[in-house]
Parts: structure tokens; C-alpha cells; sequence
């Protein structure tokens, strides 16, 4: 793989405790040999115990950090998380319409400790962002949400993930950490009808701040790096697990992940 710094724009809300969005997203471009770039789109004063506010920008701001990112430096890849308002949603989507490299799209709507973080009308919203988007990274109560079904077993996993990849012409990733069991397994599903399943042992810990976002931002800069689409999860989720493995214990609630800590993904 080509070392040189591959480009990553990370537009999503910022973390005050650093545990998830930007910060999470920059500590793992960073380790994958990524430059990070950032659009914020929020400012929220959080921990591992919850989020106690939430400041949303205007969505004239979010579309100026992105358009001083791109029209100086450029990016090879786009990761997309928390957007917090319809306006915000509307001006990325017609800001990336054009973007020719991958964008991953990572719909957060509900934070780890259970907060809300998007309105019906910001989910409304996400359609046009499924349809310039390369790769989507729901959970399952977000596959729910979007895909309009009530996805409990495995294959009503699959098949919301593939309903929602065909609708929208998206590769879906549907990752299923909610689910209970000694495994967790996650399945790709694209237009085309394809689709391919990825496990791992569940790791028994309650720090786990941050995985969606990391997950995504390492998707992002290993795509931007050129990886297959299918190694690009292979090597992302691993650089996942490592880093809830090696979490550094901070805090009372849900802790952040020891991403800085991940020196090989083997």
C-alpha cells in the first residue's frame, strides 16, 4: 500500500471528551497514514457519561470549512458522520454531488449514551446524501430508520441492507454490534444484489465511544488508499477491534477507543 498521506475530509460534529466524531476520526486517519481534514458541524460538550449540550453550526459555515478544504488542498476520500440539521444535510449533499472520490457516509443519529443526534427532518434529509455516497455504515436501529423495516434476524439483516442498497444505488455495510450473541457480524450488500458477511468475537467491554466513527474514517482513508472495497472492511474492522481493545479505561460511562495505541493491524 502507498504510504504517502492520502487526503481525508472528515465532516461530522465534534467531541469536547474525544472519544467520537472529529477527534475520533483524526486519531485514525492519522495512525492509517492519513492527512486529516476537518468541517465541523457541530460543537457538543460531551463525555463518556452522555452529551449535556449540543451548539449546531450554520449550515453556511460547515459548506465554507469544506470549500476552503477542496479548493486548496483537495481530498482523496470523504467520511461523513453526524450532521445534526436538514439544512446541513442539504448543502453537503449538493456540495459533494460532484466529488469523484469515495465518500463514506456513517448516519449517526443516536449517540452511544443514547442521546439524539438527528431530527426526523435531518433523517428525512440523508436520502440525497445515500445517493452520492459510495459506501453507508449504518447500525442496526439506523438500518431501521432507513430502510424502513425491522431488521432482528440475520437475514432480515441482509435483506434491508440489500433493500436500501438497491434504492439508493449505495454499497450498504450493516453492522451488527446491537444484536446480542458471542459474535458480531456485520454484511456488505450492494445494488447488484451481492453481498458478503464479516465476524468477529464480541469483545465484553463497555468502552466502545467512538466505533462507528472510527470504523468509517478507517474505511475512508483505506479506500482513499486504493484498498478493494472488501479489504478496505477486512482491514478497517481490524483496526477497530484493536482499538476497543486497547481502549485506555477513561472515564465512568462508555470510554473511548486507544486508536494511537493500534501499531499493526496484523
Amino acid at each position: 500500500m502507498d504510504r504517502k498521506p492520502v487526503r481525508i475530509l472528515s465532516i461530522a460534529g465534534s467531541d469536547s471528551s474525544g472519544g467520537a466524531g472529529v477527534q475520533a476520526d483524526i486519531k485514525t486517519i492519522t495512525m492509517l497514514g492519513g492527512y486529516a481534514m476537518t468541517a465541523i458541524t457541530a460543537i457538543t460538550a460531551q463525555n463518556t457519561r452522555g452529551v449535556q449540550a449540543v451548539e449546531m453550526l450554520p449550515g453556511e459555515l460547515v459548506l465554507a470549512q469544506i470549500d476552503s478544504c477542496l479548493s486548496d488542498i483537495g481530498a482523496d476520500a470523504i467520511k461523513i458522520g453526524m450532521l445534526g440539521s436538514p439544512e446541513i444535510a442539504t448543502v453537503v449533499a449538493e456540495r459533494l454531488d460532484s466529488f469523484a472520490g469515495p465518500i463514506v457516509f456513517d448516519p449517526v443519529m443516536v449517540a452511544t449514551s443514547g442521546a439524539e443526534l438527528a431530527s426526523d427532518a435531518t433523517i428525512a434529509a440523508f436520502d440525497r446524501l445515500l445517493a452520492i455516497a459510495t459506501l453507508v455504515t449504518p447500525n442496526l436501529p439506523e438500518l431501521a430508520v432507513l430502510s424502513g423495516q425491522q431488521p432482528q434476524t440475520a437475514d432480515a439483516i441482509l435483506e434491508a441492507a440489500l433493500a436500501l442498497a438497491k434504492r439508493h444505488g449505495v454499497q450498504v455495510l450493516a453492522k451488527g454490534g446491537h444484536r446480542d450473541g458471542a459474535e458480531v457480524l456485520d454484511y456488505i450488500a450492494s445494488p447488484s444484489g451481492k453481498f458478503a458477511s464479516f465476524g468477529h468475537a464480541r469483545i465484553d467491554t463497555r468502552h466502545t465511544h467512538g466505533t462507528g466513527c472510527t470504523l468509517s474514517a478507517a474505511l475512508a482513508t483505506l479506500l482513499a488508499f486504493g484498498q478493494p472495497l472488501t479489504n478496505a472492511i477486512q482491514l478497517a474492522r481490524a483496526f477497530t477491534y484493536r482499538a476497543i481493545e486497547l481502549a485506555p479505561g477513561f472515564g465512568e460511562g462508555s470510554g473511548p477507543l486507544g486508536q494511537q495505541a493500534v501499531r499493526s493491524l496484523d
